[in-house]
């Protein structure tokens, strides 16, 4: 039996649909009662409740850990004692293999989920559990969720000063997450994914007026003035200054990684930028026309 944590969510969807489609049994733990997910035996459980673990690994042999809580302005993330808890139970619980979903360019004390992330990764070596680690890039789904910014005029907001980022599609993240789990790819290690090239912020302006059939500009504040602005709008100093820190490591080329790990792991190469927008033009259009 395969655990599925965060199976509501873009990565955990994903993989949620290919097991479903494939007729993999699976059980995929929620939050409420009133939710529910195609193809999946549910349990209700929550990661701040260590207690409600064990009930939900129970008979599972597989588990996959790609969940947490919102992000704090300040103090720890809340994902850091999720996971753990998640990783506890599945010690004890007798889980065999977990492939956790991290994020390319971990480092401790890095910050917000780069330092997260690592100490999480440091928790599941030392459980002693056979794991795959999974680092993706950034998210082409963020271009459709909001998450990467817009102008009120529609222009696509840059706030890595031209740096470039190996974006994948989260689609791309759950086919290795489900070759790995169902045994089609070897597990274990560390895979970086990516997606098949690495884009700027221009780059991706440019596929997306090709999409939408107009042009689409990119505005690009200072990164000197990203810390103070996010302080003007309310967020703690500690905060701000984390945020700026991760923009600076992009717009330094960080981020600019390729690897062919999506391939090796699926036997295809992963989704590009164009392909991706191409198919969600229409989520596209709705975002950029809200007021």
């Amino acid at each position: 039996m395969i655990v599925v944590i965060g199976a509501t969510g873009a990565i955990g969807g994903a993989l949620a649909r290919r097991l479903a489609a494939d007729g993999v049994p699976f059980r995929a733990l929620v939050r409420r009662p009133d939710v529910s997910v195609p193809g999946a035996e549910t349990v209700v459980a929550d990661l701040d409740d260590r207690s409600s673990l064990p009930a939900a690994f129970d008979g599972a042999t597989r588990l996959f850990l790609n969940a947490g809580g919102a992000v704090p302005v300040d103090g720890p993330q809340p994902m850091i004692a999720q996971q753990e808890a998640a990783i506890d139970a599945a010690v004890d619980t007798g889980v065999e293999h977990v492939v956790k979903i991290s994020v390319l360019g971990v480092a401790d004390g890095g910050p917000l989920a780069v330092g997260a992330h690592a100490r999480i990764e440091r928790h599941l070596a030392a459980s002693g559990l056979a794991a795959t680690v999974l680092r993706p890039s950034g998210f082409l789904q963020n271009l459709i969720t909001g998450v990467a910014g817009f102008t009120a005029d529609g222009a696509l907001l840059d706030p890595y000063a031209g740096g470039a980022v190996g974006y994948i599609d989260a689609e791309d993240i759950a086919a290795c997450a489900h070759a790995v789990l169902t045994g089609a790819a070897p597990g274990g290690g560390t895979h970086e994914l990516t997606g098949p090239v690495a884009l700027t912020h221009a780059d991706l302006a440019a596929a997306l007026s090709t999409v939408l059939g107009r042009p689409v500009g990119v505005s690009s504040p200072a990164l000197d003035e990203l810390e103070p602005t996010l302080v003007a709008q309310g967020l703690p100093p500690s905060f701000a200054r984390d945020v700026a820190a991760l923009a600076t490591g992009v717009a330094l080329g960080e981020l600019a990684v390729v690897t062919p790990e999506v391939e090796r792991l699926t036997g295809r190469p992963p989704r590009s930028a164009e392909t991706f927008l191409a198919a969600h033009a229409a989520e596209l259009r709705a975002l950029l026309a809200r007021p």
